[in-house]
């Protein structure tokens, strides 16, 4: 993005002018110069960390950076953890001056259902589901005694589908999906054929069930959309209901409540579109309308549904500007996350980065569908370049949207 444009959607250019010449502090006066009655921004960068980890805690913090997704540690097998352990997971975070915003439970992540350890919910096999409900609305109870405000989770059966790897700009190493290379090996999934109806029939038992607690408990409960789009016909025999724009305004209306919302994923929604470099900023302004955005996944691709590759924010397809305009528009109040970290050869070679991926390498994504992303969806974890760069390109893009 030039500087001219980003300065004309930013609605900034006397105060970033002037900030050239003055550094940070100028900003913070153009700020206070603004009208009283202005918009603010009200969004903050966010991150997935180690909670335990002051090492961790303390990456994120040198940019700038203090609200944080974390997933507890867990005695015992669990599907829950206890009140106790989720205040042990406050503890470091609550000394350092970070906020533990969001938390991600032992199950219902975004992994393949043939390696997923507790399928039951997305296989629609009771009284294995039950049980793992029973999970999920004991985290919702233990989470609001502890204070933690929002659960992160997925309905997923494919996990993240992508065919490949392609290069990037520099050293850098893209992920890449194409439709008409992803080929189903095996034909199904131990879920066996899951046409729409029966898709639909385990999110609605899962959402009857857990949105009434969410609900008297005032816990947020935040579903990550599938990630990628999949041929009309399914993909190893799955129909994924949550991978269109469509399916997921269906998805939010199911069970309606202030507290059942999405992480919205801006990768994942431009991976929906044919042109999301247009159609995106609908799409988010009717979620964000709704106050059904309980958090933001930051990352841009280049391509559309059919065929795309995920990449830096400033490179892809989608005016992040401009999005972060919109968010302020909405009112979203919420974090923006780095997401699906961009690798390197360098990252590769020492075995992958912090809060990152698995190394290029070793572990390419493959056209058999979907491994579990597991902390690189969390994202921003780590101390590389990327990371510190994405960061950096977050909080100047919500200060500009502030001065706007």
């Amino acid at each position: 993005m030039n500087r001219r444009r980003f300065l004309t959607q930013s609605g900034v250019a006397a105060a970033a002018a002037a900030a050239v010449g003055s550094g940070a502090a100028v900003i913070a006066d153009a700020a206070t110069a603004q009208p009283a009655g202005r918009k603010r921004a009200l969004m903050k960068a966010g991150a997935g960390a180690n909670a335990y980890d002051e090492g961790s805690l303390k990456a994120v913090l040198r940019y700038g950076v203090k609200n944080i997704v974390a997933s507890p540690r867990i005695a015992d097998g669990r599907l829950y953890a206890t009140v106790e352990e989720l205040k042990q997971l406050r503890d470091l975070p609550d000394k350092l001056g970070v906020s533990v915003d969001i938390l991600t439970p032992p199950n219902l992540a975004s992994s393949h259902i043939d390696r997923e350890r507790n399928p039951g919910i997305m296989l629609g096999k009771s009284p294995e589901r039950d049980r793992e409900i029973e999970g999920v609305q004991q985290m919702i109870k233990n989470c609001a005694a502890a204070g933690i405000p929002c659960i992160k989770y997925n309905m997923s059966i494919l996990g993240v589908l992508r065919t490949g790897n392609v290069p990037g700009r520099g050293d850098s190493i893209y992920t890449h999906f194409k439709l008409a290379d992803a080929k189903a090996n095996p034909p199904l999934t131990k879920a066996g054929r899951v046409n729409d109806d029966a898709y639909w029939e385990r999110i609605t038992y899962f959402l009857e069930r857990v949105v009434p607690v969410a609900t008297e408990y005032k816990v947020r409960i935040a579903c990550h959309p599938n990630d990628s789009m999949t041929p009309p016909e399914g993909y190893q025999g799955v129909n994924a209901v949550l991978s269109t724009p469509e399916g997921l305004k269906k998805f939010v209306q199911i069970k309606e409540s202030p507290y059942h919302g999405l992480n919205l994923c801006i990768g994942t929604l431009s991976e929906m579109l044919m042109d999301p470099g247009k159609e995106v900023f609908d799409h988010v302004r009717w979620f964000g309308t709704r106050k059904k955005i309980f958090n933001i996944h930051f990352r841009n691709i280049k391509g559309n549904r059919l065929e795309f590759s995920e990449v830096a924010p400033d490179e892809g397809v989608v005016d992040f500007a401009k999005l972060m305009m919109v968010f302020k528009e909405v009112g979203y109040d919420g974090m923006v996350q780095p997401d699906h970290v961009v690798r390197t050869a360098a990252d590769a070679a020492r075995g992958g980065v912090r809060g990152g991926p698995a190394p290029a390498a070793a572990d390419p994504p493959g056209p058999q569908g979907g491994r579990g992303r597991g902390g690189d969806e969390e994202g921003g974890g780590g101390t590389n370049a990327y990371t510190a760069f994405v960061f950096g390109y977050i909080r100047a893009l919500i200060q500009a949207a502030d001065l706007a």
